[in-house]
């Protein structure tokens, strides 16, 4: 493999067109789209506006059905609905939180189950995105890195976590009526299951189809990704997808920092930081977010905090705080109120943002650092799940 050649990860993604049957019309870039309706027989002079006419009608209308699809002849309707299909992933349960925070079980391909939150705000509302079936950062402090990694996600099964979310929503415009600009899904994170940057490609294309302006039509400054650490691929998150930086941080030494974070072993605190800093799309009013779990006894201290300001400086950026969401086997506790209030001042004070993030979904399991799928959760017992988390030998 030459030096310059992306980092992934050796796993298998299903591939859009199953053995027999239709073609999946979801998650294709326009060019993709472009070249399968060639290929399956729409004339190449034809093809650009049919691509313009069938985006919009998937991803601005949110149609599924191309015998809705008005202003395409009936003969053309008839023969994409012979040859294509318009799916998204299957929705097995949702669940609502006190806080009205929603947790979706979605079904893809092969019968596999990933999870997906949408979390409302006053004026906005994120949807926090998986990108594989589990993950194998395996995360000390992280309930999805108990769960061994299954396979990445296309980038069909991606974007239509967003698809899935608009319809729970009710957020489709209806062609002729005027667009209502008041967003209830108006921000993504890719900070659900699995490492966005092991599985790049699908991650970009996906979000390139998020917002593209004829169809659901997200700024590029509404999306956050979150790493854990791959530095080959973050300058190419800058380059290729041009959406906000999250990284999961947590440590402010290597020695807790691998441990909390094991691909610190691979890509240490002071290479990561030097990717940042060399981030092409670095500015003031585009911080990366240094995200920070804090875990009572570990990663809490006024020494900490004063270290982590030593590492990010002159980075612009801002640290989100994020209380310790417990799970059942969890082998960390939150940090006292007082303490995270303490950690944060000291932040504050030198100059840096330090919000504390409101944990929300906790009773349904759907808070930062609990994703799992449902069947993977139930077949474990909580000394199984411990064993996994490292307390057992």
């Amino acid at each position: 493999m030459s030096a310059n050649a992306p980092i992934t990860q050796d796993v298998m993604t299903i591939p859009r067109k199953l053995p027999e049957g239709p073609v999946n019309l979801v998650g294709l870039t326009r060019d993709q789209l472009r070249e399968t309706l060639i290929a399956h027989g729409t004339p190449e002079k034809q093809a650009k506006m049919r691509v313009g006419q069938i985006w919009q009608w998937i991803y601005q209308w949110g149609k599924r059905d191309f015998a809705e699809m008005t202003n395409l002849s009936k003969a053309y309707r008839a023969e994409l609905a012979e040859r294509f299909v318009i799916e998204v992933p299957e929705v097995v349960s949702k669940q609502v939180s006190t806080d009205g925070t929603r947790k979706y079980l979605v079904r893809i391909a092969g019968g596999h189950e990933v999870e997906v939150v949408y979390i409302p705000e006053e004026g906005r509302g994120t949807l926090c995105v998986s990108s594989q079936v589990g993950c194998t950062l395996t995360c000390s402090f992280c309930h999805t890195g108990t769960q061994k990694l299954v396979r990445n996600l296309t980038a069909g099964e991606i974007v239509g976590q967003i698809m899935v979310a608009r319809d729970d929503l009710d957020e489709w415009p209806v062609p002729g009526v005027p667009k209502d600009e008041t967003r209830l899904l108006s921000n993504i994170v890719l900070m659900g299951m699995g490492e966005p940057l092991y599985n790049f490609e699908n991650v970009r294309d996906a979000m390139k189809i998020a917002m593209d302006g004829e169809g659901i039509s997200l700024s590029r400054r509404r999306i956050t990704l979150s790493t854990s650490g791959v530095v080959p691929e973050i300058a190419r998150t800058a380059e290729e997808i041009g959406c906000l930086l999250a990284v999961s941080f947590h440590a402010t030494t290597d020695e807790v920092r691998d441990k909390l974070v094991p691909i610190n072993k691979r890509w240490n605190i002071e290479t990561l930081l030097e990717a940042l800093r060399a981030y092409p799309r670095l500015t003031n009013s585009e911080r990366i977010t240094f995200e920070y779990v804090m875990l009572d006894g570990v990663n809490d201290s006024d020494e900490d905090a004063r270290r982590l300001i030593k590492l990010i400086e002159g980075i612009p950026a801002k640290v989100n705080l994020i209380p310790f969401n417990e799970w059942p086997g969890a082998p960390y506790k939150r940090s006292s109120n007082n303490r995270i209030r303490a950690f944060a001042d000291i932040i504050y004070k030198a100059g840096y943002a330090s919000p504390i993030r409101t944990p929300r979904g906790e009773d349904i399991l759907a808070a930062c650092g609990q994703l799992k799928s449902a069947t993977e959760r139930a077949r474990k017992s909580r000394k199984e799940i411990a064993a996994e988390a490292g307390l057992q030998s």
